[in-house]
């Protein structure tokens, strides 16, 4: 499924960190516009933050440095929250399988779980041959600007014995494809040193039977908030959930529980473990679970400074891909939030690839500077935190990058499909993932895929989704 390597463009030698989706969807459009490409993995698989791990951190909390890393912060029940036809690549359908292969569980539902996210990716890998361009269990230690633009990885292999510790190779680009998903987000809460109970973050949360017959604090009430409140209500005394977004007042039930409460954010805690609400009202609480979000976090960079991580913003950054003064050595594939990710991923990546090659021309250093500022300065205007520089309702960007590439801006399906269903996560948001009335998108979606999909999969897949 590779497509002739196009003539008469600059190939470059590119690095790219890490192989969860961006990276693979990276590793593919460079190599279809002529680079070679090397991909550094630091697990011995594809799929990033896809990959389930039973395992947690030793430190529940996430913040201690000498912890054991785990990169998964994938609990077991975890369904997408996005249909398939829209997670999926625009030309790699999220299709599904019309049999099983023998070696991986399949999960037919328009929302499945997470190991068949898992799968999905690994076919890609698998189909578009992109194995042969990883390089697995090699972390990457350090990423530095070296003379004439050139870039020096220094990596090393994690179960190798014996020769050096680390690896130097220099490169002509960089793309970082690394995701956040890593590193830990704390709220700070007043007395927390002195409070008795437990802590935990959402990274480290798997199965909610640890927390049977306990009374849990949930901070924050994102998608990963609610469903896991919702699993733990099932086993726990009570429930708590504490938002910045809820200024209602007094605690209110959550409509279908009789254990399960929605809070005003935290205004402190005490030594004899009861937690107060910035509303007045307090509750005795055994456990504090953080689903507070996860920092941007790249200990590997090294830039002088140019590129920084100042309260959660990556900059700066035009159009959230290539620092100015960096550009296009070093680039960022996958940091934009509360998006359509993979086939976002795909266009960020078309458009490096392109500006690499020199088929796609960049502004000037200094109006891409200027683009950044005047950006910044729009979101400070409109009262929006640095910390939510990257979250964006993300059709004008993709359709921005799309036209950039010479490629077609998003299909109007995709476009209706995703407000369909933000809106039912609103107004129905314990069903949404197995009730819906888009029926007449899924047809439109399947048709186009049509053009994509192997014959073995055009005739039933509206059918079984």
């Amino acid at each position: 499924m590779n497509p002739q390597i196009p003539s008469n463009l600059t190939s470059r030698k590119v690095a790219v960190i890490g192989a969860g989706a961006a990276g693979l969807v990276a590793s593919r459009e460079l190599r279809r516009e002529g680079h070679e490409v090397v991909v550094f993995e630091r697990s011995d698989r594809v799929g990033g933050t896809w990959v389930y791990d039973p395992n947690v951190e030793s430190d529940p909390l996430g913040i201690d440095p000498s912890r054991s890393i785990i990169h998964s912060s994938l609990y077991d029940s975890l369904r997408t929250n996005l249909p398939r036809e829209t997670m999926g690549f625009r030309d790699y359908p999220f299709a599904v399988a019309n049999k099983d292969d023998g070696k991986k569980q399949r999960d037919p539902r328009r929302f499945p779980g997470h190991q068949e996210v898992l799968n999905y990716l690994e076919d890609f890998a698998f189909d578009f041959q992109l194995t042969e361009l990883i390089r697995f269990e090699t972390e990457v230690v350090h990423v530095g600007l070296l003379e004439e633009n050139k870039w020096v990885v220094k990596y090393r292999w994690r179960r190798r014995r014996g020769g050096a510790d680390h690896v130097d190779e220099v490169f002509d680009a960089v793309v970082v494809c690394c995701g956040h998903y890593r590193e830990p987000n704390i709220t700070e809460i007043p007395g927390i040193d002195l409070w008795p109970g437990k802590q935990i973050h959402s990274h480290n949360y798997r199965v909610p039977e640890p927390f049977r017959d306990q009374v849990v604090l949930l901070i924050g009430n994102s998608v990963s908030g609610e469903d896991i409140s919702r699993e733990i209500a099932r086993v726990g005394k009570e429930v708590h959930v504490a938002s910045r977004y809820f200024t209602n007042g007094m605690p209110t039930k959550q409509l279908g529980y009789d254990n399960m409460w929605l809070h005003s954010m935290i205004e402190s805690t005490h030594e004899d473990g009861t937690v107060v609400f910035q509303d007045g009202s307090s509750v005795f609480v055994d456990v504090i679970l953080h689903c507070t979000g996860y920092k941007y976090y790249f200990p590997f960079l090294e830039t002088n400074n140019i590129v920084t991580v100042d309260d959660n913003r990556v900059g700066p950054l035009y159009k959230h891909v290539f620092p100015p003064l960096l550009s296009p050595g070093l680039s960022f594939i996958g940091l934009p939030r509360k998006v359509l990710p993979f086939s976002l991923f795909e266009l960020q990546s078309k458009w490096v690839a392109g500006v690499l090659s020199g088929r796609i021309s960049l502004p000037s250093q200094e109006e891409m500077t200027a683009d950044v500022e005047a950006f910044y300065l729009k979101l400070e205007t409109a009262g929006v935190p640095k910390r939510h520089t990257h979250n964006m309702m993300d059709f004008q960007y993709r359709d921005w990058l799309a036209a950039e590439c010479g490629f077609p801006p998003s299909e109007e399906w995709r476009k209706r499909m995703h407000e369909e269903v933000r809106k039912k996560k609103k107004t129905q948001p314990e069903t949404y993932r197995d009730e819906w009335e888009d029926q007449h998108l899924i047809l439109q979606a399947q048709e186009d895929f049509r053009q994509y999909l192997p014959a073995e999969l055009r005739g039933g897949y509206a059918k079984e989704t």
